[in-house]
């Protein structure tokens, strides 16, 4: 499962004064800690417990189970009996019991340098009192859906916990998605309200997030699902004197010709204006005017452990994204406790995760995870690049960032510049570096490690998925000893496995199926209104395991390596071997193509032969790492029609694809 020891060769250490003051301050403490997570889980995870509020203690097991769908339906149950409220924990437990009412929970970095604000933990409680008194007077009540489509602005923050404050679930949706995706996800979860904004900008490129919602309500409206109020926050359109406030964002400085009235100088200059924020005044209510003069004091909803808190969307194979549906006391332990571990979170830090909030990560480490431990935030609306190379150094700089969380593509991305955008600024505040969204390639970890880094940073390289809610498989900054590129270890409560294609456990150095033996208590609990869905895709494929649908390999000193989605695997002769194993860097060229094709004719023989060989230097994936294969198939037919896109990581390779296309006939 671990390995009795780690290697001390051909590793990279944690610095002594980091490793004093840990949580975890070794490899022996880890073992011991893992031990006890597997074999005592109500011991230890009773003993975390201890430190969150509880309405009323649980009175069953700890954690009860079934993965094995030939034994009956696939559930997990934790802390039966217990009942609390997350949002609770986050901010009443820190401002009234930890005495943290005046700390800074969020320092909020806007779009353009300048837009600025902080907001303490007993400023950010009011808000979410007044915004969920609000809720309920609209009849928002315990179990109903809320679709939340924002910015990365602190309203968004707001709007989450004040729906977990009553009970009511969340669905977030990126608010780069589409009008498409979001009625998609509106319908699949049935919500009754929909909150948004007027509009932002994500560097240069405006958003107009009111007409996307918009298109997406009158979809409602057209399957005969209309959703019944829609509340608008007025993020970019300019407040007038006498408007109410209440909204704790200031509005961006750059303006939006969308959505203001022409000026006198548009009129000089015969520029025509663009239309107004359409507003219904049947669905439509403005946030300002609902919070203004309302309560600071808000009662929350007592909810039982397994009531649900959120629906998050994940693309699924056919298609129709799947709602993964987490609830609330086994997502808050997860969360908070693999928060306060993996980054080794000391009281003074300022942490800045910088994904968004409508994907997992933006969930479970920029919200929950770090208000339940009481943490100091950066919470960033705006792009790594925009106005230059430099942002993001610069704004580590100006609020002294301790803790760092980004994603491989954004370090790849910046790696492209070199170092000297990164120079311009000292970073000597960062302490611990962690990557998340995808395996992270040994080449962007050292830049990562050596350049941000400054080779004094350990780097936590987290494997994780919307489903599992929080780290399954990472290093701990001080007690495992890193390999670039590897997610090293499982976290604590976590089992995992290696499987073969006949469902076999392999041991030592493997590679296979990545699988989980047991479940945590941050793990999902089923597709929304789809728990057949939930079952066939998860634990049908292995019974009595948690199918990943990632290939893992295991080396030689018991580090776990992530190798990507199990549909990227090619399968030769009973072994799964990744496409990363396969793509050997070489750039590509008709010399290249000519060698290939021999190797293909002299390993396997002239019949398996490619007529056409297309260089593609990437595919259209998800942010996940998902291939959209009904992509790749409108290129093979060269048909430019491609749907929605919205969910692409990156775009740009569609053209790549599109030029190099192979000449066959379709």
């Amino acid at each position: 499962m671990i390995p009795d020891k780690v290697p001390q060769e051909d590793v990279y250490h944690a610095p002594q004064d980091l490793v004093k003051g840990a949580h975890v301050p070794n490899f022996e403490k880890y073992k011991e800690l893992y031990l006890k997570s597997i074999q005592s889980p109500e011991e230890f995870w009773g003993d975390i417990a201890k430190d969150f509020f509880w309405k009323t203690k649980h009175t069953g097991k700890f954690l009860d189970y079934n993965f094995d769908v030939t034994k009956g339906n696939i559930y997990v149950q934790c802390m039966e009996g217990a009942t609390t409220n997350i949002c609770y924990n986050a901010l009443d437990w820190n401002v009234h019991q930890r005495n943290l009412g005046d700390k800074v929970a969020f320092y909020w970095e806007g779009n353009e340098p300048g837009d600025e604000l902080k907001v303490t933990y007993r400023e950010l409680l009011q808000q979410v009192c007044k915004f969920a008194n609000v809720l309920r007077s609209l009849g928002v009540k315990k179990g109903d859906r809320v679709s939340i489509y924002m910015p990365m602005v602190v309203e968004l923050v707001v709007a989450m916990l004040a729906c977990a404050r009553i009970g009511a679930v969340h669905s977030i949706v990126f608010a780069g998605f589409s009008a498409e995706s979001l009625f998609e996800r509106i319908m699949d979860s049935q919500c009754s309200l929909l909150i948004t904004a007027d509009g932002f900008y994500r560097g240069d490129k405006l958003i107009s997030l009111k007409l996307i919602a918009d298109d997406a309500l009158q979809r409602c409206r057209d399957k005969g699902v209309p959703v019944e109020k829609c509340i608008m926050l007025k993020h970019l359109s300019k407040e007038q004197p006498d408007s109410p406030a209440g909204s704790p964002s200031p509005p961006a400085k750059r303006p939006c010709p969308d959505l203001q009235q022409e000026t006198p100088k548009d009129k000089v200059r015969k520029i025509r204006p663009k239309p107004q924020v359409p507003w219904n005044p049947e669905v439509d209510l403005c946030w300002h005017a609902l919070v203004d003069g309302v309560s600071e004091e808000c009662e929350p909803e007592w909810c039982a452990s397994e009531d649900p808190l959120f629906i998050l969307y994940t693309s699924g194979s056919t298609g129709k994204p799947k709602g993964v549906l987490h609830t609330v006391s086994g997502y808050m332990l997860y969360t908070a406790t693999t928060f306060k571990l993996v980054f080794d979170y000391q009281p003074d830090d300022v942490y800045w995760c910088t994904a968004d909030i409508g994907w997992i990560t933006g969930h479970s480490y920029i919200t929950y995870g770090p208000l339940t431990n009481g943490a100091t935030s950066v919470l960033f609306e705006g792009l790594p690049t925009y106005p230059d190379m430099s942002r993001m150094w610069e704004i580590v700089d100006k609020y002294q960032v301790t803790k760092f969380y980004t994603a491989p593509t954004a370090i790849r991305l910046l790696m492209k510049y070199g170092s000297a955008p990164v120079q311009k600024f000292r970073r000597d505040s960062l302490k611990v570096l962690g990557t998340v969204g995808e395996p992270i390639n040994p080449e962007a970890w050292q830049w990562y490690y050596s350049v941000v880094g400054e080779k004094r940073c350990p780097v936590v390289d987290t494997f994780w998925q919307t489903e599992t809610g929080g780290h399954v498989l990472t290093p701990l900054p001080a007690a495992t000893p890193m390999k670039p590129g590897s997610a090293t270890f499982p976290f604590f409560g976590v089992v995992p496995a290696i499987l073969n294609e006949s469902g076999e456990e392999l041991e030592g150095p493997s590679e296979g199926y990545l699988v989980f033996k047991q479940p945590w208590p941050g793990i999902m609990r089923t597709v929304y209104g789809n728990h057949q869905r939930f079952e066939a895709t998860y634990f049908q494929k292995f019974p009595g395991y948690y199918v990943t649908g990632d290939g893992c390999r295991r080396d030689q000193d018991g580090y776990f390596w992530i190798t990507g989605r199990i549909d990227d695997m090619l399968n030769v002769s009973g072994h799964l071997l990744s496409t990363a194993e396969v793509e050997d860097g070489v750039a590509y060229s008709t010399t290249l193509e000519t060698e290939l094709k021999q190797q293909v004719r002299e390993k396997i023989g002239a019949i398996a032969t490619p007529d056409y060989m297309q260089n593609a230097p990437g595919l259209p994936k998800t942010r996940s790492g998902k291939i959209m294969r009904r992509v790749l198939r409108k290129i093979a037919r060269n048909e430019r029609d491609l749907g929605d896109v919205s969910t692409l990581a990156d775009s740009s390779v569609i053209d790549q694809l599109f030029n190099n296309r192979c000449p066959t006939a379709v």
